[in-house]
């Protein structure tokens, strides 16, 4: 198996969409017996029964804590949505407008969720006076890489992002923009040594890679962002609390 199938096999919810199809034929033991035994299980009850088992294999299997809850939902979730009696084109138009926008977020854990003004005004105030090349890894709609290349048209601002729908939003957004650039792609095929300064405003679940990867690639003199995830192995040089509040940037020296 080649290493991007094994990435997506591996991933949390491709376990957990595999543990509710495991978890099927239990549930309808349970359920057949339930009723030889006389109960009154209606369809909202398999599939909270449906739900438990899920949840509890999920447990078993290590999940993170919010998959116990997805899992435990999720067949209410499905047996609600059908009794809508929705046209079936509605749940395909929802199905590839999340796959425009998250993508590959079922593998990467990686969700969608911009930092806002108040990072990027932190951000700003901590780069170099000189020229640089600054890398935003998993820019979203592009707002941080569009604000500072307003501030700084003596450098260069790259975003990169893999889900399509932002990232072409991004590219129409940056039109008349000489120094802001945006590319598709996964940033772990990066090289950060072309990078002065990189951004990051991921999740918790990738942030030790992530640190192992600029610790082998980024030069000395560079500077790693990370808003909000800490690094759990390394204490961060700088912490800073953006003016008005919310959460707090990270950043290692290199």
């Amino acid at each position: 198996m080649s290493p991007a199938l094994l990435r997506i096999w591996r991933a949390p919810a491709v376990t957990a969409l595999l543990l509710q199809g495991a978890c099927l034929p239990l549930t309808y033991a349970l359920v057949w017996l339930l009723l030889r035994a006389g109960a009154d299980i209606d369809y909202a009850g398999a599939a909270l029964i449906q739900g438990v088992l899920a949840s509890a294999a999920s447990l078993w299997r290590r999940l993170a804590a919010w998959w116990l809850a997805i899992q435990l939902l999720f067949p209410l979730a499905l047996l609600g949505g059908l009794g809508l009696q929705l046209p079936s084109w509605l749940f395909l138009a929802l199905f590839l407008i999340f796959l425009l926008v998250f993508w590959s977020t079922f593998r990467t854990q990686v969700p969608y969720y911009p930092s806002g003004q108040r990072a990027w005004n932190a951000v700003a105030a901590l780069l170099p006076a000189r020229p640089l090349n600054f890398i935003d890894v998993g820019s979203g709609l592009g707002g941080l890489v569009l604000e500072l290349a307003a501030r700084r048209p003596d450098s260069t601002f790259c975003g990169i992002e893999l889900a399509p729908l932002p990232w072409l939003l991004s590219r129409w957004r940056a039109q008349g923009r000489p120094n802001a650039h945006f590319v598709r792609g996964d940033y772990e095929t990066l090289d950060f040594a072309a990078f002065d300064v990189v951004f990051a405003y991921l999740s918790p679940a990738v942030m030790t890679a992530l640190f192992k990867k600029a610790s082998a690639e980024m030069r000395p003199g560079s500077l790693l962002l990370s808003y909000e995830f800490c690094i759990a192995t390394k204490t961060p040089d700088l912490t800073i609390q953006p003016d008005g509040g919310g959460a707090l940037l990270y950043g290692w020296h290199f």
